[in-house]
């Protein structure tokens, strides 16, 4: 989760509307699928599923991009760091509390 710059809303919304192709292209080269961001007021909320075995690798492929590089020069100011000064943002892991499996 990260929050979202009430500023650049729109300017989010508008980039995420029409994500770049290369962009999605390298995401699913590294492994991701069903990826979805949500949003409600100010929060972001990114839920993905990750098929591989070394997820920091995956993420590491993903940032050598330069396509991606570009792509994260829009979107990055849009996003407001959630916990300022610590390290590792602005994206925030969550804990998950609870998860429906499909087996029952």
């Amino acid at each position: 989760m990260t929050r979202l710059a009430p500023e650049k809303r729109e300017e989010y919304l508008e980039l995420h509307a029409h994500v770049w192709p290369a962009v999605e292209q390298r995401l699913r080269e590294a492994g991701f699928e069903n990826y979805t961001i949500f949003v409600r007021d100010d929060l972001l909320i990114g839920y993905y599923e990750y098929r591989g075995d070394d997820l920091d690798a995956a993420l590491a492929f993903i940032g050598e991009d330069p396509e991606t590089q570009r792509w994260w020069t829009f979107t990055g100011p849009c996003q407001v760091d959630p916990e300022p000064g610590a390290p590792g943002g602005p994206w925030r892991d969550l804990t998950e509390v609870w998860h429906l499996s499909p087996e029952g």
